[in-house]
Order: structure tokens, then sequence, then C-alpha cells
């Protein structure tokens, strides 16, 4: 029989610390116990805990009782079960979350989608190829500070490009205060380097687009092929997804990683305070601006259109700070028009039963 201070070493390991513990400890019902969900597939899960791998699915109550998909459990949760011995596990509550990836669902306007939760450290990986691209970078970090996680960019595919200086002037033109770590597959660059964040008890988290050496990345860091691998066309870098779930995966010696399939699309959701903070350098030249809701267009006495054309900043990145900020503007109104219909049609509907 396992020992409470063995199960209590496993948990740790996972990522269980005291804000989980006194989150369980709240629930109050003393035959249910923590664990953590390694992947989602049709709507049944691999969950992880102090001593098994199991099988577990969503309690009845859970899943009606959910508004939208991001009321579900998501890949890193860490979730309530009730073991069952003559079949899945029932999981019956989500632990409140740490951090949440978050992107607007595709092709839903108004859905949330928890990309992964309770991860402390994601890795923006971009190729030092056909692949790289700065904007898309900026987008990745406005959603990771939004998550509450810390981001390091990866630039991986070191031995394709020999000379990276021109990349790395360019992120630190755009992101001067987060990591920076140039990686190689093929001879191992820079993954020592990126080992150090698999602290005990750590989530690294993996995001890119498909073809930028994910899965191989993960595959240097466990030291043995977990992931498939597959190659890419050379005169596009592009590649097909090689991984198609998202998947919590456990070091052999500390921490946790967690993979994700390449994203075509990153739609912002609730980033208003991130984008802020992303673009902090618009941000402070906009309190010099004559007016309060200046929008850095036409209006006069703009300090940030000031600053573009005297080159102290770059006219692609407002241009590209205001498409982020009108994309998050009609996101918010959206939501705003659904709200007002579902508060009409419950009037309604309350009108009807009185």
């Amino acid at each position: 029989m396992n020992s409470p201070a063995s199960d209590a070493s496993r948990l740790a390991r996972l990522g269980w610390n005291q804000l989980f513990a006194d989150a369980f400890a709240g629930i109050g019902e003393s035959d249910l116990e923590p664990a953590r969900v390694s992947i989602e597939h049709n709507h049944l899960f691999r969950v992880y805990t102090a001593s098994a791998e199991l099988l577990a699915s969503v309690a009845g109550r859970l899943m009606h009782s959910a508004s939208e998909p991001s009321a579900l459990p998501s890949v890193g949760d860490w979730v309530a079960i009730r073991n069952n011995s003559d079949g899945p596990a029932q999981i019956r509550k989500i632990l409140p979350r740490k951090t949440c990836f978050s992107r607007k669902a595709a092709g839903d306007e108004t859905k949330r989608q928890v990309i992964a939760s309770n991860i402390d450290t994601v890795f923006l990986v971009s190729g030092l190829d056909h692949e790289f691209n700065s904007k898309r970078i900026e987008r990745y970090l406005v959603a990771t500070k939004d998550s509450g996680a810390k981001p390091v960019i990866v630039l991986n595919k070191g031995d394709v490009e020999k000379n990276p200086t021109t990349f790395l002037d360019e992120l630190k033109s755009i992101a001067p205060d987060i990591s920076v770590h140039v990686t190689s597959c093929v001879d191992n660059r820079g993954i020592d380097e990126l080992g150090h964040y698999l602290l005990d008890g750590e989530t690294v988290a993996l995001l890119g687009s498909s073809g930028v050496g994910k899965s191989s990345l993960i595959n240097r860091l466990l030291g043995y092929d977990r992931q498939s691998t597959q190659t890419v066309r050379v005169r596009d870098s592009r590649g097909r997804h090689t991984t198609v779930h998202r998947e919590l995966l456990v070091h052999p010696t500390s921490g946790v990683i967690i993979d994700t399939p390449g994203m075509r699309e990153l739609r912002l959701w609730d980033t208003s305070e991130s984008l802020d903070a992303t673009f902090d350098d618009l941000s402070a030249l906009a309190e010099q601006c004559r007016f309060r809701d200046c929008l850095h267009d036409t209006e006069p006495g703009c300090a940030v259109k000031a600053a573009v054309n005297q080159g102290q900043i770059s006219g692609s990145r407002l241009a590209h700070y205001q498409k982020l900020r009108s994309e998050q503007t009609q996101l918010d109104h959206r939501r705003l028009k659904l709200a007002q219909l579902r508060e009409k049609k419950s009037t309604k509907q309350g009108s009807r039963r009185h």
C-alpha cells in the first residue's frame, strides 16, 4: 500500500500545491480524489492520480451545468474524481485554474476555447526558416500574458539559420524583456538551456504553428522519442499536424510538459490588459496623447503617431497593435450583444411563467 507521503510526492511532481489542496478540501466529499487531466478525446479523459493512470468521463451534472466548452475539463486541469471499479472514473469537479491559455474558438464568434491550464511557462516556438513571423509571436505573447504564465520565445531550427542575429534583433525590439533561446534538434543546440525550465512540479507548454518542431523538441527534452515527428516541405517549411491532441507528459526526472497541435490561427479572447502590457511602449506614449480615447490614427496631438513619424517606433508595430485592438473591440461588441439577447430571452421566459 502506498504511504500518504509517497502519494503526496507523486502529486507534487505533477504540479499539485497548496492552492489546489485548499480548493479540493473545500469540496468536502470524502470519496473523491484529486487527479490531473492528461489528454481528452471525444469526451473521454486520461487522468493521473497519486497512484495510477485512469480513464475518466465527465459527470452528468457537471456536463449539463457547463455554459460553454471552457467550463469543461481541459488538459492540465486539476479535477476531483470518483473512482469506479466497474468503469471509467467520474470527473465531479474542476478545481480553480491557476493559469489558463485560451483563444476564441475557431468558427465561433463568442465562445472561448481553453488550450491548456495550470501552466507555469509557455515556450512560444518558431522556426528559423520560412515560418518565422514576428507579428505571430506578438500575438502569442499577448495571449500568454493574458493566461498568467511566463512566456519564453524559442527559435528552433538553429541549424538552418547559422546567423540568427537579424531575428534576435527584431525580437528585442518587440519583446525586450522576454527570454529568447535558439535551439536545434539536429545538433541539440540550446536543449539543455530549455531543460532548466523543467523544475520539479512545474508545467511547461509548447505552442506554435505546425512544422516548427515542437514534437522534436519534446523528444529531446524527455530524452527519448515519445512524440511522432514528420518532415516539412522545404519550399515553405509547412508540415502536417504531427500532434493531433493536446497532451500532458510527465518528464522522467522533473517537471511536466504539455504538447499542443500546431495552430493555424490564434484569435485572441479577453486580452485588453495583456495587449497593453505587450505593447507597453505604445501604452506609455499614449498617456501623452491630447485625447484620452486617442486611436492613434488621425487625431491631433497624438504622441504615438509623433513617435512613429520621428522613427522611434515602427509603423508596422503600431499597425499590428491597432489590428489586435480592433479584433478585441469587435469581439467585445459581439459578446455584449449575445449577453443582451440571452437576458432578453430569459426575461421573456420568466414573464411567460408568471
